[in-house]
Protein backbone atom coordinates (compact mmCIF):
# COMPACT_ATOMS: atom_id res chain seq x y z
CA UNK A 1 0.00 0.00 0.00
CA UNK A 2 1.81 3.60 -1.14
CA UNK A 3 2.36 5.99 1.84
CA UNK A 4 -0.60 8.68 2.16
CA UNK A 5 1.32 11.97 0.67
CA UNK A 6 1.24 15.14 3.14
CA UNK A 7 -0.85 18.10 1.37
CA UNK A 8 -1.35 21.43 2.36
CA UNK A 9 -2.97 24.94 1.47
CA UNK A 10 -0.10 27.32 -0.05
CA UNK A 11 -1.45 30.36 1.19
CA UNK A 12 0.89 32.11 -1.09
CA UNK A 13 0.44 30.82 -3.97
CA UNK A 14 -3.04 29.92 -3.58
CA UNK A 15 -2.30 26.36 -4.59
CA UNK A 16 -2.27 22.93 -2.68
CA UNK A 17 1.08 21.10 -2.36
CA UNK A 18 2.62 18.03 -1.77
CA UNK A 19 5.04 17.78 1.15
CA UNK A 20 8.92 16.94 0.78
CA UNK A 21 9.05 15.15 4.27
CA UNK A 22 12.74 15.72 6.12
CA UNK A 23 13.44 12.04 7.05
CA UNK A 24 10.58 10.34 5.21
CA UNK A 25 11.96 7.00 5.06
CA UNK A 26 12.98 7.01 8.81
CA UNK A 27 9.78 8.76 9.91
CA UNK A 28 7.28 6.24 8.43
CA UNK A 29 9.65 3.02 9.43
CA UNK A 30 9.53 4.85 13.12
CA UNK A 31 5.54 5.41 12.98
CA UNK A 32 4.01 2.98 10.23
CA UNK A 33 5.93 -0.35 11.27
CA UNK A 34 5.68 -2.34 14.32
CA UNK A 35 9.31 -2.39 14.48
CA UNK A 36 10.00 0.96 13.88
CA UNK A 37 7.08 1.79 16.38
CA UNK A 38 9.08 -0.25 18.98
CA UNK A 39 12.44 1.61 18.64
CA UNK A 40 10.43 4.81 18.83
CA UNK A 41 9.08 3.46 22.40
CA UNK A 42 12.62 2.12 23.56
CA UNK A 43 14.80 5.36 22.40
CA UNK A 44 13.48 7.58 19.95
CA UNK A 45 10.85 9.93 22.30
CA UNK A 46 13.28 10.03 25.30
CA UNK A 47 15.15 12.77 26.00
CA UNK A 48 18.54 11.49 25.81
CA UNK A 49 18.39 10.61 22.78
CA UNK A 50 17.32 14.11 21.02
CA UNK A 51 20.14 15.40 23.26
CA UNK A 52 22.92 13.31 21.56
CA UNK A 53 21.36 14.55 17.49
CA UNK A 54 21.59 17.90 19.16
CA UNK A 55 24.77 17.78 19.78
CA UNK A 56 25.83 16.08 17.05
CA UNK A 57 23.90 19.16 15.24
CA UNK A 58 25.97 21.56 17.30
CA UNK A 59 29.34 19.76 16.49
CA UNK A 60 31.79 22.54 14.49
CA UNK A 61 35.29 21.78 12.67
CA UNK A 62 38.15 20.13 15.21
CA UNK A 63 40.59 22.50 16.23
CA UNK A 64 43.87 22.16 17.82
CA UNK A 65 42.64 23.01 21.08
CA UNK A 66 40.44 19.99 21.31
CA UNK A 67 41.56 17.48 23.94
CA UNK A 68 42.30 14.12 23.34
CA UNK A 69 39.04 13.14 25.56
CA UNK A 70 36.73 15.15 23.22
CA UNK A 71 38.61 13.70 20.12
CA UNK A 72 37.48 10.15 21.16
CA UNK A 73 33.79 11.34 21.97
CA UNK A 74 33.41 12.57 18.87
CA UNK A 75 34.58 9.25 17.35
CA UNK A 76 32.48 7.31 19.75
CA UNK A 77 29.50 9.24 19.21
CA UNK A 78 29.71 9.10 15.50
CA UNK A 79 30.66 13.27 15.60
CA UNK A 80 31.70 15.36 12.42
CA UNK A 81 31.93 18.53 10.91
CA UNK A 82 27.66 19.11 11.12
CA UNK A 83 28.52 22.88 9.48
CA UNK A 84 29.55 20.63 6.36
CA UNK A 85 25.35 20.15 6.07
CA UNK A 86 24.42 23.53 5.82
CA UNK A 87 24.87 23.81 1.80
CA UNK A 88 23.80 20.87 0.61
CA UNK A 89 20.51 21.35 2.78
CA UNK A 90 19.94 24.49 2.15
CA UNK A 91 20.25 23.79 -1.72
CA UNK A 92 18.14 20.34 -1.66
CA UNK A 93 15.45 22.71 -0.23
CA UNK A 94 15.96 25.45 -2.40
CA UNK A 95 15.80 27.56 0.44
CA UNK A 96 15.87 31.40 -0.19
CA UNK A 97 19.19 32.64 1.71
CA UNK A 98 18.85 36.20 1.05
CA UNK A 99 16.43 36.07 3.71
CA UNK A 100 18.91 35.31 6.34
CA UNK A 101 20.57 38.03 8.52
CA UNK A 102 24.12 36.45 7.45
CA UNK A 103 25.65 34.76 5.11
CA UNK A 104 25.26 30.59 4.93
CA UNK A 105 29.01 30.60 4.84
CA UNK A 106 29.57 32.45 8.31
CA UNK A 107 27.20 29.38 10.13
CA UNK A 108 29.61 27.19 12.37
CA UNK A 109 27.29 24.45 12.97
CA UNK A 110 24.18 23.12 11.41
CA UNK A 111 22.13 24.28 15.01
CA UNK A 112 23.44 27.82 14.54
CA UNK A 113 21.99 27.87 10.82
CA UNK A 114 18.82 26.20 12.19
CA UNK A 115 17.76 28.78 14.50
CA UNK A 116 18.81 31.56 12.18
CA UNK A 117 17.96 35.12 12.78
CA UNK A 118 16.38 36.68 9.42
CA UNK A 119 16.42 40.10 8.21
CA UNK A 120 13.71 42.36 9.89
CA UNK A 121 12.25 42.80 6.15
CA UNK A 122 11.97 39.09 5.60
CA UNK A 123 8.80 38.77 7.37
CA UNK A 124 6.38 42.23 7.77
CA UNK A 125 3.91 42.22 10.14
CA UNK A 126 0.08 42.46 9.07
CA UNK A 127 -0.71 45.98 10.39
CA UNK A 128 -3.00 47.26 12.78
CA UNK A 129 -3.89 47.00 16.49
CA UNK A 130 -6.64 44.72 16.32
CA UNK A 131 -4.52 42.19 13.83
CA UNK A 132 -3.40 38.94 15.63
CA UNK A 133 -0.69 37.21 13.42
CA UNK A 134 0.52 34.24 12.63
CA UNK A 135 3.51 33.01 15.71
CA UNK A 136 5.62 31.35 13.23
CA UNK A 137 6.67 29.50 9.57
CA UNK A 138 4.88 25.98 9.00
CA UNK A 139 1.62 24.72 8.31
CA UNK A 140 -1.04 26.32 10.23
CA UNK A 141 -4.78 24.66 11.20
CA UNK A 142 -7.57 27.11 12.84
CA UNK A 143 -10.50 26.01 14.67
CA UNK A 144 -13.01 28.64 16.55
CA UNK A 145 -14.17 26.25 18.85
CA UNK A 146 -11.60 23.90 20.45
CA UNK A 147 -13.83 22.04 21.94
CA UNK A 148 -16.63 21.63 19.67
CA UNK A 149 -14.60 21.04 16.09
CA UNK A 150 -14.64 16.84 15.57
CA UNK A 151 -11.15 16.32 15.07
CA UNK A 152 -7.43 17.85 13.74
CA UNK A 153 -5.30 16.09 11.37
CA UNK A 154 -7.84 13.20 11.37
CA UNK A 155 -11.66 12.93 11.78
CA UNK A 156 -12.11 12.13 15.46
CA UNK A 157 -8.72 12.60 16.92
CA UNK A 158 -8.63 15.38 19.00
CA UNK A 159 -7.46 16.62 22.68
CA UNK A 160 -8.42 18.57 25.46
CA UNK A 161 -7.72 21.89 26.58
CA UNK A 162 -6.63 20.92 29.96
CA UNK A 163 -4.65 17.89 28.92
CA UNK A 164 -2.42 20.44 26.79
CA UNK A 165 -2.36 23.28 29.26
CA UNK A 166 -1.46 21.04 32.19
CA UNK A 167 -3.02 22.83 34.77
CA UNK A 168 -6.29 22.52 36.75
CA UNK A 169 -8.23 26.36 36.46
CA UNK A 170 -6.39 27.28 33.28
CA UNK A 171 -8.86 25.29 31.09
CA UNK A 172 -11.84 26.92 32.63
CA UNK A 173 -10.39 29.97 31.19
CA UNK A 174 -10.37 28.91 27.24
CA UNK A 175 -13.24 26.79 27.68
CA UNK A 176 -14.90 27.18 23.70
CA UNK A 177 -12.08 29.47 23.08
CA UNK A 178 -10.15 29.43 19.43
CA UNK A 179 -7.00 27.29 18.58
CA UNK A 180 -4.34 27.71 15.89
CA UNK A 181 -1.43 24.49 16.08
CA UNK A 182 1.33 25.70 13.75
CA UNK A 183 3.54 22.98 12.72
CA UNK A 184 7.13 23.79 11.85
CA UNK A 185 9.24 21.46 9.69
CA UNK A 186 13.10 21.28 9.80
CA UNK A 187 12.91 23.25 6.83
CA UNK A 188 11.57 25.74 8.11
CA UNK A 189 12.25 29.69 9.98
CA UNK A 190 12.32 28.36 13.64
CA UNK A 191 11.99 31.25 15.74
CA UNK A 192 8.55 32.16 17.12
CA UNK A 193 7.08 34.96 17.92
CA UNK A 194 3.98 36.60 19.87
CA UNK A 195 1.17 36.91 17.90
CA UNK A 196 -0.41 39.67 19.84
CA UNK A 197 0.91 42.67 21.80
CA UNK A 198 0.35 42.40 25.24
CA UNK A 199 2.71 41.36 28.67
CA UNK A 200 3.70 38.03 28.63
CA UNK A 201 4.22 35.96 32.14
CA UNK A 202 7.04 33.31 32.31
CA UNK A 203 6.80 30.73 30.68
CA UNK A 204 5.72 27.15 32.80
CA UNK A 205 7.59 23.73 31.65
CA UNK A 206 5.76 20.74 31.45
CA UNK A 207 8.17 17.69 31.04
CA UNK A 208 7.30 15.00 28.55
CA UNK A 209 8.28 12.76 25.70
CA UNK A 210 9.82 13.84 22.57
CA UNK A 211 7.38 12.45 19.78
CA UNK A 212 7.70 13.66 16.34
CA UNK A 213 4.71 16.07 15.32
CA UNK A 214 4.55 15.14 11.60
CA UNK A 215 1.53 14.11 10.51
CA UNK A 216 3.38 10.59 9.49
CA UNK A 217 3.43 10.21 13.40
CA UNK A 218 0.25 12.25 14.12
CA UNK A 219 -2.48 10.87 12.34
CA UNK A 220 -1.61 7.60 14.38
CA UNK A 221 -1.49 9.20 17.35
CA UNK A 222 -2.38 12.99 17.88
CA UNK A 223 -2.04 12.58 21.90
CA UNK A 224 1.92 12.97 21.43
CA UNK A 225 0.80 17.01 21.13
CA UNK A 226 -0.44 16.87 24.80
CA UNK A 227 2.13 13.94 25.77
CA UNK A 228 5.47 15.69 24.81
CA UNK A 229 7.48 18.39 26.68
CA UNK A 230 5.90 21.81 26.04
CA UNK A 231 6.04 25.56 27.97
CA UNK A 232 3.03 27.20 28.46
CA UNK A 233 3.19 31.51 28.24
CA UNK A 234 -0.09 33.35 28.96
CA UNK A 235 -0.16 36.81 27.48
CA UNK A 236 -1.90 39.48 28.99
CA UNK A 237 -3.65 41.94 25.63
CA UNK A 238 -5.88 44.81 25.99
CA UNK A 239 -7.47 43.70 22.14
CA UNK A 240 -7.54 39.74 23.05
CA UNK A 241 -7.83 38.96 26.71
CA UNK A 242 -5.82 36.29 28.27
CA UNK A 243 -3.57 34.66 24.98
CA UNK A 244 -1.73 31.36 25.62
CA UNK A 245 1.21 30.15 24.09
CA UNK A 246 2.21 26.55 23.79
CA UNK A 247 5.45 25.50 22.30
CA UNK A 248 6.19 21.72 22.06
CA UNK A 249 9.33 19.76 21.99
CA UNK A 250 9.71 17.21 19.63
CA UNK A 251 11.85 14.62 18.54
CA UNK A 252 15.51 15.68 17.56
CA UNK A 253 14.81 19.18 19.08
CA UNK A 254 17.78 19.83 21.70
CA UNK A 255 15.90 22.43 23.38
CA UNK A 256 13.11 25.26 23.42
CA UNK A 257 14.48 28.74 24.29
CA UNK A 258 12.76 31.65 25.27
CA UNK A 259 14.23 35.06 24.54
CA UNK A 260 11.78 37.02 25.97
CA UNK A 261 11.62 39.29 29.75
CA UNK A 262 8.95 38.23 31.57
CA UNK A 263 6.26 41.15 32.65
CA UNK A 264 7.95 43.54 29.97
CA UNK A 265 5.05 44.56 27.60
CA UNK A 266 6.03 42.92 23.87
CA UNK A 267 4.68 44.41 20.77
CA UNK A 268 2.84 42.32 17.93
CA UNK A 269 5.42 40.13 16.01
CA UNK A 270 8.49 40.61 18.43
CA UNK A 271 10.38 37.41 18.92
CA UNK A 272 9.63 35.36 21.55
CA UNK A 273 11.83 32.64 21.12
CA UNK A 274 13.53 29.47 19.30
CA UNK A 275 13.68 26.05 18.78
CA UNK A 276 17.21 24.33 18.49
CA UNK A 277 17.05 21.43 16.18
CA UNK A 278 14.05 19.30 14.79
CA UNK A 279 10.67 19.64 13.71
CA UNK A 280 8.21 21.33 16.44
CA UNK A 281 5.16 23.04 16.80
CA UNK A 282 3.67 26.51 18.36
CA UNK A 283 0.02 26.03 19.58
CA UNK A 284 -1.90 29.50 20.21
CA UNK A 285 -4.87 29.54 22.96
CA UNK A 286 -7.63 32.48 22.32
CA UNK A 287 -10.70 33.15 25.11
CA UNK A 288 -13.84 32.41 23.74
CA UNK A 289 -15.50 35.57 21.70
CA UNK A 290 -12.31 36.99 21.47
CA UNK A 291 -11.10 36.36 17.80
CA UNK A 292 -12.59 35.84 14.49
CA UNK A 293 -10.22 33.78 12.90
CA UNK A 294 -9.27 34.67 8.93
CA UNK A 295 -12.19 32.84 6.46
CA UNK A 296 -8.77 30.70 4.14
CA UNK A 297 -7.50 29.40 7.41
CA UNK A 298 -10.90 27.71 9.00
CA UNK A 299 -11.78 26.68 5.57
CA UNK A 300 -9.05 24.40 4.82
CA UNK A 301 -8.94 23.42 8.75
CA UNK A 302 -12.67 21.90 8.33
CA UNK A 303 -11.12 19.50 5.84
CA UNK A 304 -7.93 19.25 7.81
CA UNK A 305 -5.72 20.54 5.03
CA UNK A 306 -3.24 22.77 6.49
CA UNK A 307 -2.46 26.22 5.76
CA UNK A 308 1.44 27.02 4.84
CA UNK A 309 2.20 30.67 5.56
CA UNK A 310 4.99 32.79 7.63
CA UNK A 311 5.23 34.60 10.48
CA UNK A 312 3.74 37.86 10.63
CA UNK A 313 0.95 36.79 8.29
CA UNK A 314 -2.55 37.66 9.50
CA UNK A 315 -4.41 35.01 11.75
CA UNK A 316 -7.27 37.11 12.30
CA UNK A 317 -9.27 40.15 14.06
CA UNK A 318 -10.37 40.84 17.63
CA UNK A 319 -13.95 41.09 18.15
Amino acid sequence: MPAEPIRYFDRHGRTVQTERIYGEKWLRFAYENPAGRFFVWALARRAFFSRWYGWRMSLGARDDSENSIGQLVRMLCGGGDSSQLILPFITKYEMDVDEFAKSAFDFKTFNEFFYRALKPTARPIAAGDRVAVLPADGRHLAFENADATPGYYVKGQKFSVAELLGDAALPKKFADGSILISRLCPVDYHRFHFPVAGTPNESRLINGWLYSVSPVALRRNLRYLVENKREVTLVESVEFGTVAIIEVGATNVGSIRQSYVPGRAVAKGDEKGFFAFGGSCVITLFQRGRIRLDADLLASSADSIEVYAKMGDRLGEAL
